[in-house]
């Protein structure tokens, strides 16, 4: 049996995961800077992410719902439930004569980005089971 410190905790969870996925795909592409014909990756996960927010919170999409006005009508296909990252080729990039796509001052942005946050989410984390400590203690005291 999972314990669950908190609704967003798992979310937390997972966001790290993803952010520690994307980190690592950053340092590949800048690895690879200088590997010929080489296309640099990256990976979308905000949409994933959103969709366990609104499961979790129950918070409603701001997709507009298909609507069904007759029993025949087919149910609309619930995206949400196949939500997964995305990985994809940044390619916004002029290639070099060599075929390599990488830009070293867009990989290093993107991985300062991420860094922070990853670091934002860490902090929440931490904020998060500070809470869970003090009611622990508080209620030790009574």
């Amino acid at each position: 049996m999972a314990f669950e410190i908190s609704k967003s905790f798992n979310l937390m969870e997972k966001a790290l995961h993803y952010r520690k996925i994307r980190q690592d795909m950053i340092a590949g592409n800048i690895a690879n800077a200088d590997t010929p014909f080489y296309r640099p990756k990256d990976i979308r996960f905000e949409d994933a992410l959103e969709s366990e927010v609104q499961k979790t919170f129950g918070k409603k999409s701001k997709k507009l719902e298909l609507a069904v006005t007759a029993p025949g009508h087919l149910k609309p296909k619930n995206e949400t439930d196949a939500l997964k990252p995305v990985v994809f080729y940044r390619d916004g990039h002029l290639a070099r004569n060599d075929g390599n796509s990488v830009d070293i001052d867009v990989e290093t942005t993107e991985m300062a980005k991420n860094n922070m946050a990853y670091n934002a989410t860490i902090a929440a984390l931490r904020k998060d089971i500070e809470i869970f400590k003090a009611v622990i203690d508080s209620s030790r005291n009574i």
